[in-house]
């Protein structure tokens, strides 16, 4: 979950209570089912800031971008059609493929996110079998669960890819705001306008309890989208839309995502710390931005089946498994530093550190970490 601790709670409630009396009427009524015209063309400028030239004309307002995803997939995907995303991927959508029925194959990344040769490779092996790619998933910025970014010298490699195999981007991108250092990439959508339907969300920059996000897409497909979202919800909530029109004409939410990314650069510091002090026999990765790092647990551990010992222990973390589509991902987990605070993440690594060390006390033991039951040899 964001952290909230640094909005400016009481301006939000009085600027809120001053746009009920302006426009509640409208605020608390049924909307426009592709959102609120002035929103749309505010989160242009929110695109503009990552370097985005967007038509307001090409936003559809959604509940979360969560919500632009299952549209997208309802438009597109037939059961047994593939859906290509990076392994890991967001836990989130790989349930909204599934509920779909879609087939998903997963191409690898690295440090520099996914990597444009095996992509091709697993187009070209897709297309070889006969099996139609309908489109290509990815969360390029500070990715989740694994916090890397896809490097710029890659990202016109990816777009070349995927318009040579006619395959649709899908770019999802909740955490480009957040680089530490202010840094922002370039977006697909920037390099192939047509080719790339981009989504994104207030929940990261703001809040989630709005529920809005967006998708840009070219017209055709927005009005497919618009039309499925009507039957679906009949329009976005139109006071979550005008608490964030609100918000982004009346706040200074430039600054406030800056300070966001000054309390999650410290918290990011105290997850690596932490890390390094109890975890030594893991490996992880830095991440520059966004929310999580993704943590590789010694050989012979098993992230999901050392959950509950972790839980009884008082602490949590996602298991790997859930972020690939065919049960793989056991040797990872990945560690949330966006909501505790520093002190609270550095119990809760200390926590996680004694259920790792009891483990590779079995592993040590008996060659694996579940103990044998009574009479087993």
């Amino acid at each position: 979950m964001p952290n909230l601790k640094d909005l400016p709670m009481a301006d939000i409630a009085e600027a809120t209570k001053q746009m009920l009396l302006r426009d509640g009427y409208k605020a608390l009524q049924y909307g426009n089912g592709k959102g609120l015209p002035q929103l749309a063309e505010q989160l242009t400028e929110v695109m503009a800031y990552e370097g985005i030239e967007a038509d307001s004309a090409n936003i559809l307002i959604t509940t979360g971008s969560q919500q632009a995803v299952d549209l997208i997939t309802e438009i597109m995907i037939n059961p047994g059609d593939v859906v290509v995303c990076e392994a890991p991927s967001y836990l989130g959508s790989l349930g909204i493929f599934r509920a779909y029925e879609a087939e998903v194959v997963q191409s690898p990344i690295d440090a520099d996110g996914v990597i444009p040769q095996a992509l091709e490779e697993t187009f070209t092996r897709l297309e070889r079998e006969g099996r139609k790619v309908k489109f290509f998933y990815t969360i390029p910025n500070y990715h989740n669960p694994a916090g890397v970014c896809v490097s710029e010298e890659r990202r016109p490699q990816i777009v070349e890819i995927c318009k040579r195999h006619h395959v649709l981007i899908v770019e999802d991108n909740p955490y480009g705001l957040l680089g530490f250092d202010g840094r922002t990439y370039t977006s697909f959508k920037s390099l192939a306008p047509d080719h790339v339907l981009y989504l994104g969300s207030v929940s990261k920059i703001f809040a989630p309890g709005y529920r809005v996000g967006w998708a840009c897409a070219p017209s055709a497909m927005c009005e497919k989208l618009k039309l499925a979202s009507e039957s679906a919800i009949l329009c976005p909530t139109s006071m979550g839309q005008y608490s964030i029109s609100m918000y982004l004409s009346e706040f200074d939410w430039r600054n406030q995502i800056s300070t966001f990314r000054g309390m999650y650069r410290s918290r990011r510091d105290a997850m690596i710390q932490a890390l390094n002090d109890y975890l030594p026999m893991c490996q992880w990765n830095v991440p520059e931005g966004g929310f999580y790092t993704w943590v590789k647990l010694p050989q012979g551990l098993d992230a999901k089946d050392m959950l509950p010992r972790a839980v009884t222990n008082l602490v949590a973390y996602v298991s790997g498994t859930a972020f690939y589509a065919n049960g793989e991902g056991r040797d990872h987990m990945r560690l949330s530093y966006c909501y505790p605070n520093e002190q609270d993440i550095r119990e809760g690594v200390r926590r996680i550190s004694e259920v790792v060390n009891r483990d590779l006390e079995l592993v040590s033991l008996f060659g694996t970490a579940k103990r044998p039951t009574p009479g087993q040899h």
